[in-house]
């Protein structure tokens, strides 16, 4: 499998993760999101949407959408479980992981800050605005999981865990306050010290610099 990443894409985190949970084996091919690389007609014939993750399997099918292609990961490879298997249940931990995907990161991400700049707001104006949305986002995460498992549903990482430890990397990276969500961070460091968080880490990728 090929999985075309950009290193501190959030996205594209919460899948290598999922991979690594699996024991997927796969190459990272970098496309570099500031300098553009995602608009090259090659790309873009691969992922119309000119966004990252994009895995391609191994008979060559293309899939996108880091949602989607977690929830194909989970209904191919299912051991280690990322949801659980009561259909209310599994809602709750969907529940949570989209108030990540859906509430907080579309309004952070690297397009959106750039029509911000695009518009006339500095950089002090960008930064409030990501963190912002982020503070609103993790409190509304935090009441949502579950008060007192070690991970955010339970004695195991899931797909909550996978959308939480990248946010969380932004929010340090924007210096985003996270006094008031201790329990968050409790997890962040949990999962962080599982080998499959810490390769995930934008840090070790082939094309962080």
């Amino acid at each position: 499998m090929r999985l075309y990443s950009y290193w501190r894409s959030t996205t594209s985190y919460r899948v290598r993760i999922g991979l690594n949970l699996k024991g997927i084996v796969y190459q990272t091919v970098p496309v570099d999101l500031v300098a553009g690389h995602q608009n090259a007609p090659d790309y873009v014939a691969l992922n119309p949407g000119q966004g990252v993750p994009t895995l391609v399997l191994e008979d060559g099918t293309v899939l996108t959408q880091s949602m989607a292609i977690l929830d194909w990961l989970e209904d191919t490879h299912p051991a280690p479980a990322l949801l659980p298997s009561d259909p209310v249940a599994r809602a709750r931990v969907r529940a949570a992981a989209l108030t990540i995907a859906c509430d907080i990161h579309p309004v952070n991400n690297l397009r959106v800050v750039g029509k911000l700049k695009s518009m006339g707001h500095g950089p002090d104006d960008t930064v409030a605005w990501m963190n912002d949305w982020m503070t609103r986002g993790f409190a509304a995460f935090e009441a949502l999981i579950a008060p007192d498992t070690p991970f955010c549903f339970g004695d195991a990482p899931g797909l909550a865990d996978l959308c939480l430890v990248p946010q969380l990397y932004n929010a340090h990276r924007w210096g985003c306050d996270l006094t008031p969500f201790k329990r968050l961070t409790d997890i962040e460091a949990r999962c962080l010290a599982l080998p499959a968080f810490d390769a995930a880490r934008p840090e070790t990728q082939p094309d962080a610099t």
